[in-house]
């Protein structure tokens, strides 16, 4: 039988860092971790934690009689927190530079000056009345993504890696860095928060040349495949907040399908292993996933404002479900997250790791037969803590660090190693029998 992992995802002072080999994580993480022999990755789009689960139960939501004001620079007029109770939801500009303006120093009260600067509006004139970035849903508007907190494991500190935009946080998904590149040769490349796709026919594409995990999955035999459904890219080649949307296809590099730009993809003959969401649904009925799969979903499912958040509850329920019906569900672990905030409200600073993040806070879940049940897990983590599961598993520790895996580049650090991220192995307990699926009926 093999083994399935899926990760769902629709960024003071440094932390200290570790010197550890290779190997040496692995021998921390419980024996039971490698009763998960699959690994999917599916990253929905621009959701911060308040915004989802702000009003639930236990987490660190939503704090009393918070307000944030209209303009940094005075508190009154300000505005509260609404439930919001639309499908489709106005979110702010979400670049690097908002980032920083919306946590203003861990004041976190630039949300709704920098969602007014980016051209978001307000219902009714801005006196009071809500702007959209200030809008949380509850079980009402989301009533699937609740029930599986409620069954499995919300994580309520699950940080975007970097401190930046939808293309940062898909590079460090899959590389663990964000940079630019001169050549081909790894130790050109430098560090960048903030990347920019080329919006212009004719412009020359990234060259992303640093080492990114297939790589590591590649030289150690362990099979991945990324799936990305055919349709419209939303974001912006800046990161800016509207723009004339882009087509993305498995064939077709973009935002959220950056590894047809990685040397290593196109060295290791791997571009076959970029492929339509089709095959994502035939290989989990057929019992046949690769070890890893990383998912990515198309404009209208991402929930990236202005997309119905309905349809993307439904597309992540449909994946969801397939997983539990496959011969496979019983070694099958799930992590779900959203790829950035997009610009909505969230209380919580973001802890500094290094140069780059971590970013804002996003909702985060973990869903197996293994997983907890109705546990808020309270871990530092951001997407660093998918890599470092997913190299505890399959690679027995080994990391993206360029002193062993063979490809020196300049990234700053080892992300995995960071003393302050957790590990995603405590959202388990490998000791139970395993849990029977819990099938949901897509909206």
């Amino acid at each position: 039988m093999r083994r399935t992992l899926i990760l769902i995802g629709l960024a003071a002072g440094a932390a200290s860092l570790v010197s550890l080999g290779p190997r040496s994580s692995a021998a921390a993480s419980p024996a039971g971790i490698h009763k998960i022999k699959h690994v999917i990755v599916i990253m929905q789009e621009n959701r911060s934690f308040d915004s989802y689960f702000g009003t639930y139960p236990g987490a660190d939501g939503i704090p009393k009689r918070v307000c944030i004001p209209l303009s940094i620079h005075r508190p009154r007029p300000c505005l509260r927190p609404f439930h919001d109770t639309r499908d489709s939801n106005i979110g702010g500009p979400h670049a690097q530079a908002d980032a920083l303006k919306d946590v203003h120093g861990g004041k976190m009260n630039g949300f709704v000056a920098r969602a007014l600067k980016g051209g978001a509006r307000c219902r009714r004139g801005c006196a009071g009345q809500p702007v959209e970035v200030m809008g949380y849903h509850t079980a009402h508007e989301i009533p699937n993504y609740w029930a599986y907190a409620r069954n499995f494991v919300l994580q309520d500190h699950m940080f975007e890696p970097s401190i930046s935009w939808s293309l940062a946080a898909h590079l460090f998904m899959v590389s663990e860095w964000s940079a630019v590149c001169k050549t081909v040769d790894p130790e050109t490349c430098h560090n960048e928060i903030h990347p920019r796709v080329p919006g212009t026919k004719g412009a020359p594409p990234p060259l992303y040349a640093w080492t990114d995990l297939t790589y590591l999955l590649h030289r150690h035999h362990v099979s991945w495949r990324y799936y990305i459904f055919k349709g419209k890219e939303p974001d912006c080649p800046t990161g800016k907040s509207e723009c004339k949307q882009r087509l993305q296809s498995a064939s077709t590099p973009g935002v959220w399908n950056p590894l047809r730009w990685f040397v290593t993809v196109h060295q290791d003959h791997q571009l076959r292993d970029i492929a339509g969401i089709r095959r994502y649904f035939v290989a989990a009925k057929q019992g046949r996933l690769p070890a890893v799969s990383w998912v990515v979903p198309n404009g209208r499912v991402s929930e990236h404002p202005n997309a119905l958040v309905s349809a993307g509850e439904k597309y992540v329920t449909r994946l969801i479900n397939a997983a539990m019906q496959s011969p496979e569900w019983r070694s099958t672990a799930l992590f779900l997250a959203w790829d950035d905030w997009g610009g909505f409200y969230d209380h919580v600073p973001p802890p500094t790791v290094d140069r780059n993040g971590y970013g804002l806070r996003v909702p985060g879940l973990v869903i197996s037969p293994y997983a907890r049940r109705g546990f808020v897990d309270h871990q530092t983590l951001s997407f660093d803590a998918y890599a470092k599961f997913i190299e505890d598993d399959f690679l027995n520790g080994r990391r993206l660090d360029p002193a062993t895996d063979g490809r020196p580049d300049h990234r700053p650090d080892v992300r995995e190693n960071q003393l302050i991220l957790g590990n995603l192995a405590r959202d388990f307990n490998f000791r139970q029998v395993p849990r029977r699926p819990f099938i949901l009926r897509p909206r």
